[in-house]
């Protein structure tokens, strides 16, 4: 008779704009403000529309042994291999970079797989993984006494352990 095992899982909504077609166009919805033109990013009802989270209540997902255990031995065959740290993040694979954010405590998005989110004693963040860079920014409203968002950019062309050392020493 097969097991059970019961996962804790924190799922995270966020407010991204107020604008109308937002819930039925993700598309029109940036992560990143500071990116827009500045005549739309005055639009905004905020300079920052993450400012607004919204968290739904904690649910206990049910997963067989044999289902947990599959998940678990994926995620550590991808991390079986990851290539060197000192290695630039582009020749990573996609599945190698998320079990590498998985491990580092991160969390992926429902709405958007680009998007992670860690949370950390001293502060919160958002990561994206864009074309052509990566993005973090460390949120005011989490711990923290940060006065606004504040967001960073790293090139693929930078080794895994820099974007690691720069992104978990924090804002």
């Amino acid at each position: 008779m097969p097991t059970i095992s019961s996962i804790l899982i924190t799922t995270t909504n966020i407010l991204l704009s107020s604008h109308p077609s937002a819930s039925t166009h993700p598309s029109k919805v940036s992560y990143f403000p500071s990116l827009l033109p500045p005549l739309l990013s005055k639009s905004l009802p905020c300079p920052y529309p993450l400012c607004k989270f919204l968290r739904n209540p904690k649910r206990i997902v049910s997963l067989k042994s044999s289902e947990a255990e599959e998940i678990s031995s994926t995620e550590d065959e991808w991390l079986q291999r990851l290539p060197d740290k000192k290695k630039p993040l582009y020749s990573h694979s996609l599945p190698c970079i998320e079990a590498w954010l998985k491990d580092l405590g991160f969390y992926q998005s429902k709405e958007d797989r680009a998007i992670w989110f860690i949370e950390k004693p001293d502060w919160h963040a958002q990561l994206s993984l864009d074309v052509t860079d990566l993005f973090i920014r460390y949120l005011k409203n989490g711990p923290g006494n940060l006065e606004k968002d504040m967001e960073r950019r790293f090139s693929y062309a930078l080794s895994r352990e820099d974007i690691q050392n720069a992104i978990l020493g924090g804002p």
